[in-house]
């Protein structure tokens, strides 16, 4: 009987996750039990996350035998001493810099708490991006307990050297070890599966962190500091500079500030929900109903528009700025639009065929 396309599809994901649990089975030994310092590997661990890269740093000093430790050591210099140096180089940029560095504060904050309990619980939790890197200094640390990497062959004897005369004893051969059964190497590959998918909601936990930081600090400034949206003039009073500022936004803001509220907040309160309890249809129902509103409120921004912008130089400039504005949000709200339709049919669709889990859908 010939395949249809979504079981062709299934057996090619379950066949990708089994190979690469495989090559993680020949690339990764489990961590050894053993430490240099005297803590649980699971309080080490949450240490690791308590003061970011400092103790990411500290960690990866002490710590020379535990791999599992030493992982989560480097994946907390990765991720918080990354964040720092953007957070930095952002606040250098005038006006805005404050309003990404609130961003990356929070999205901070949230993966403080995420990684510490991970941590705490045994789980070798693993972001994106920064676990990879981890992975990859990890793997050459000295004193890695990761199996070295394979030699180069030995080139053969050249044909022009004679054999000596008295014949060579040979070494004794060592006989390989007992080749694991077929039922724990299921097992193993089984788990290596799992931790395949659970890289995947990983990186979906990740996304919703990402998603309740921008909707917080949007919400914060569009409900307080809207007006600092504007045109800036430099101007010389009295012997000192001082900027004027033109604002773009108008009192109609007003009219649109409650929808924008409104989705913001729920966008925030369905990513939480999601954070706590990763379904697949439970996700679709939120995306689906965060990017309905997500449509309203830009609908609702063309329709308002509160913005003037005549306070630009130039005297086709605020002519052409509206222009711009009006065509990039239309094609935000078709691109809304067409993500709606497909995610709605995608859903029902899985939903139909009893797939509607992240191991099965389409």
């Amino acid at each position: 009987m010939e395949l249809s396309p979504e079981e062709r599809r299934k057996i090619y994901e379950e066949e990708k996750a089994r190979l690469e649990a495989r090559e993680q089975l020949e690339r990764e030994r489990k961590p050894a039990a053993e430490s240099t310092t005297t803590l649980s590997p699971n309080i080490a661990g949450l240490l690791c996350y308590v003061g970011a890269w400092i103790t990411g740093i500290i960690f990866l000093i002490l710590e020379k035998k535990n791999q599992w430790v030493r992982f989560h050591a480097v994946q907390s210099l990765v991720t918080f001493g990354g964040l720092a140096i953007i957070s930095a180089i952002i606040g250098w940029l005038p006006f805005i810099g404050w309003l990404f560095n609130v961003i990356i504060g929070i999205t901070a904050f949230i993966l403080w708490i995420v990684l510490m309990l991970r941590a705490y619980n045994g789980e070798r939790y693993h972001l994106p991006i920064a676990g990879d890197i981890a992975e990859s200094i990890i793997s050459r640390y000295p004193g890695s307990d990761y199996p070295p990497p394979p030699q180069s062959p030995q080139p053969p004897p050249a044909a022009a050297e004679k054999p000596s005369a008295a014949p060579q004893k040979q070494a004794p051969v060592e006989k390989p070890g007992p080749a694991p059964s077929p039922q724990n190497l299921d097992e193993k590959i089984s788990r290596r599966v799992d931790d395949f998918f659970e890289r995947r909601r990983a990186v979906r936990i990740t996304a919703s962190a990402f998603a309740i930081a921008w909707s917080i600090a949007l919400l914060i400034f569009f409900n307080y500091f809207y007006q600092y949206v504007a045109y800036y003039h430099a101007v010389t009073r009295g012997g000192t500079v001082v900027w004027e500022r033109y604002p773009f936004f108008t009192s109609d803001i007003s009219r649109w500030l409650p929808i924008l509220t409104a989705t913001l907040t729920v966008s925030i309160i369905g990513h939480i929900i999601l954070i706590i309890r990763d379904r697949y249809t439970l996700r679709q129902v939120i995306r689906l109903v965060i990017d309905v509103l997500g449509l309203a409120t830009i609908a609702t921004l063309l329709s308002v528009f509160p913005f003037d912008f005549n306070a630009l130089p130039g005297a086709n400039a605020a002519a052409n700025t509206e222009i711009g504005v009006k065509v990039v949000l239309a094609l935000i709200a078709v691109g809304f639009g067409i993500g709606i339709v497909v995610r709605f049919i995608k859903l029902v669709i899985n939903l139909i065929t009893g797939k509607a889990d992240y191991h099965r859908a389409i």
